[in-house]
């Protein structure tokens, strides 16, 4: 009960500052690179509307765009994983 108060409580306080910045009533994710962590998180997406993921599929989204992982897979198909990688 504790931790979900505490979410709740973060992310009234996140809405609060988008509100007096005139962005409006925006979606709150947690990024993390912990799966034990979005695993937990998620539990709480239906009590707070909280949304968890990777930060390392944040980062893809942003830079390759939706479809990242097409682009990527296809990367791998074409010149090797190892070449991907390096």
């Amino acid at each position: 009960y504790k931790k979900l108060a505490s979410l709740k409580t973060g992310i009234d306080v996140i809405h609060s500052e988008s509100r007096s910045t005139g962005s409006g009533k925006s979606e709150v994710k947690i990024l993390t690179s912990c799966p034990s962590c979005k695993q937990g998180l998620a539990r709480y997406r239906n009590d707070t509307g909280l949304d968890a993921d990777y930060l390392v599929v944040e980062i893809m989204q942003q830079t390759l765009g939706k479809n990242w992982q097409k682009k990527v897979l296809g990367r791998f198909a074409d010149s090797g994983i190892e070449r991907v990688l390096l």
